[in-house]
């Protein structure tokens, strides 16, 4: 994801997420800790000729392998469009994002997830992310509960080479809460390239 990404990103924001979607400001605070010397977050989107269908993010916290600590890893949002849901584009863009978690050498990825979003749980489910807790009431309004997932081992995650409908919870539309991010540092990561697996849809950072 880059700066001229953003309204097309607050567009199909504002259409999933209409009670709770990131402002402008938010894209931008996170894309400024997605590049550089010390960059802790990898944003995605997902093309489809000239319109975006779907983006996802990942925020990292702790110290690399050098400092000899733990890296933390959060899912921050993944979505995509209505009319790609079933299509595989979101098992893709998670694939994606564990890949950037996996060159940020983080040990684990945690995500929230809304307890009453079955579909994306099986998404997870089926990645290997296990639930672990609950955040009650993190989702507002509504006071929804958040369900906590963690998945132990994101270097684990097969290649994503889906191609056509996948069935039931094949996508996740979800979004954490930006202000949950904990960190301000890593290293500059890869840009993974494309992905036109699906239906000609390209994924870039």
């Amino acid at each position: 994801m880059r700066w001229w990404d953003i309204d097309a990103v607050l567009a199909l924001e504002k259409e999933l997420f209409p009670d709770d979607a990131w402002s402008r400001g938010m894209f931008w605070s996170e894309l400024a800790h997605a590049r550089g010397p010390g960059s802790s977050r990898r944003y995605l989107v997902a093309y489809e000729g000239d319109r975006l269908v779907g983006y996802g993010g990942l925020a990292v916290a702790g110290t690399d392998s050098d400092g000899g600590a733990a890296v933390a890893a959060d899912v921050q949002t993944i979505a995509v469009a209505r009319d790609h849901w079933g299509t595989g584009l979101g098992a893709c863009l998670l694939t994606e994002l564990l890949r950037h978690a996996t060159a940020f050498e983080a040990t684990e990825v945690m995500l929230e997830v809304r307890v009453d979003n079955t579909r994306a749980q099986k998404l997870y489910q089926r990645f290997g992310f296990e639930p672990i807790g609950f955040r009650r009431g993190y989702y507002q309004p509504g006071n929804v509960d958040a369900l906590v997932m963690r998945l132990s081992d994101p270097s684990a995650v097969p290649d994503c080479a889906v191609s056509g409908t996948t069935g039931d919870g094949a996508d996740a539309t979800d979004t954490a809460d930006a202000a949950d991010s904990t960190t301000d540092s890593t290293t500059e990561g890869r840009n993974a390239g494309p992905l036109n697996g699906v239906q000609g849809t390209g994924i870039h950072g």
